[in-house]
């Protein structure tokens, strides 16, 4: 049952199906009841405009045998004395039941009487308020049988009271057939029986076709999904249906996230080259340096040795940090430093370096990694400075703002944001050596994007290039 109800197109079927069952059936059942109560007014009209009629002529003097009253078969009417006692029937009729009125009459004469008793109500005590040749103004209904030339039928009956001109109180029952509202009903519930499964048929039929189209570009986008995983091919794309509704968005929404995962394989391909292409340079040179030491010792070159294995380990020190922001690393979120503090050391540490700015401001974030973006920065500033590089530290409302200066030759507008991508080098004939590998500014922006920062650069004022570093900052007292 599972397997047959695992697909969306049959639980869409199942789940309409049986909303259109349920409110057919509500609706059926409403219009039935409706049906049955307007024939049963209908009815007790025509059974209490008979009783009246006969009433009517009672309280006009008519004797008995005078009165007119209608064929059995259509309304069967019996006029009854105190003692429950016919006085005239209708013709053919053979008799009347019609208990239910005689009880709910009985309990709300009881009833009435005890009210009457209650407020001393003279007329109680005589039987009754009616005077002769009055009819009451209060009809009782109700269901009841009537046997007409041996035939016995179910009814709607009327109860009238009515005092004739010589005080003799009297009751008149008619009726009306049922037949009609049983024939009726029974009509419109076959009709129902006989439709509610051919439309629950049709509903399922029509459901089922049109979620199976609905759904027919969901399948493609399936299939197209599972070859691009069976391919290993990212830069094929699902079919995009040529409409506005959910499945399209769907179907955009898929080849945007192929598109990202293509960009970011291709970036994982290309750093992997990139960092394969920049070990293989101080490891040859290295290999070759030992090779040489162990064919003729005297020769050996242990400076460079160790400065292309100090290479090796810091190039391998900036790949790990890169996996571990690319693997969504982030500084603690209670962590806390005064990065004025950072600066000072840092600056101090190094020559010809100007530093202006704020005493003492705390930030959120890793100490470690914001160490490493200074250094990243200063390092690079003081490869391109002349004579000059100079750091300032300020606040504003909400950022923290580290400059770091220098009067270099400056960066182009149109490498600006290259020079934060990994591996790249605007001065391709520069050494390797004297240029680094290419990751310190990448390394930089993406610990500035782990703390909610930015940085960018731009021209210093008085020539040279100028890194701006922003980072989240609460005012004391905010």
């Amino acid at each position: 049952m599972k397997r047959r109800l695992g697909s969306v197109r049959a639980r869409a079927t199942l789940a309409a199906t049986v909303v259109v069952a349920v409110a057919l059936v509500a609706a059926g059942a409403a219009v039935l009841l409706s049906l049955r109560f307007t024939l049963t007014d209908k009815a007790d009209a025509e059974a209490d405009s008979v009783a009246r009629n006969a009433a009517s002529a009672l309280a006009s003097g008519f004797a008995y045998a005078e009165l007119r009253l209608p064929d059995g078969d259509e309304n069967p009417v019996e006029v009854l004395d105190r003692d429950e006692k016919p006085v005239a029937v209708g013709e053919d009729v053979e008799g009347l039941d019609v208990s239910a009125i005689d009880s709910d009459r009985l309990n709300s004469e009881t009833n009435d009487d005890a009210d009457d008793r209650a407020e001393g109500d003279k007329d109680a005590e005589d039987g009754g308020s009616l005077r002769a040749g009055e009819i009451a103004d209060e009809t009782w209904y109700g269901e009841g049988t009537a046997t007409v030339e041996g035939d016995t039928a179910d009814y709607r009956f009327a109860g009238v009271d009515v005092v004739t001109p010589a005080g003799v109180p009297l009751t008149v029952y008619a009726g009306a057939p049922m037949s009609t509202e049983e024939e009726a009903v029974g009509t419109a519930l076959t009709t129902m029986l006989i439709g509610l499964p051919l439309l629950l048929l049709t509903v399922s039929g029509v459901t089922y076709v049109v979620t199976g189209r609905a759904l027919r570009p969901v399948e493609g986008i399936r299939a197209e999904m599972a070859a691009i995983t069976a391919s290993e091919d990212l830069s094929r794309r699902v079919p995009e249906p040529d409409t506005h509704d959910e499945v399209a968005r769907l179907a955009r929404t898929t080849n945007e996230t192929l598109a990202a995962l293509e960009a970011s394989v291709e970036r994982q391909r290309a750093f992997v080259a990139d960092a394969s292409h920049e070990l293989r340079s101080p490891i040859a040179s290295l290999r070759t340096q030992l090779e040489v030491g162990a064919a003729y010792p005297e020769l050996l070159d242990l400076d460079g040795a160790v400065e292309d294995t100090v290479r090796l380990q810091s190039l391998a020190a900036d790949l790990l940090l890169l996996a571990r922001l690319d693997a969504g690393e982030r500084p603690p979120p209670d962590a806390r430093f005064d990065l004025a503090k950072v600066v000072r050391e840092e600056v101090a540490s190094r020559e010809g370096v100007t530093l202006d700015g704020v005493d003492s401001v705390e930030v959120r974030g890793s100490r470690n990694q914001i160490c490493r973006v200074l250094g990243n920065l200063l390092d690079n500033a003081d490869r391109h400075a002349r004579d000059r590089v100079a750091v300032t530290l300020r606040t504003t409302p909400d950022r923290v703002v580290l400059q770091v200066v220098d009067d270099g030759t400056g960066v182009p507008p149109a490498d600006r944001d290259r020079i934060f991508e990994r591996f790249v080098r605007l001065d391709e004939s520069r050494a390797r050596d004297d240029g680094g590998a290419g990751l310190g500014l990448a390394i930089a922006r993406d610990i500035a994007v782990r703390h909610g920062g930015t940085l960018t650069v731009g021209d210093a004022p008085g020539g040279g290039a100028l890194f701006e570093l922003r980072l989240p900052w609460e005012a004391p007292g905010t």
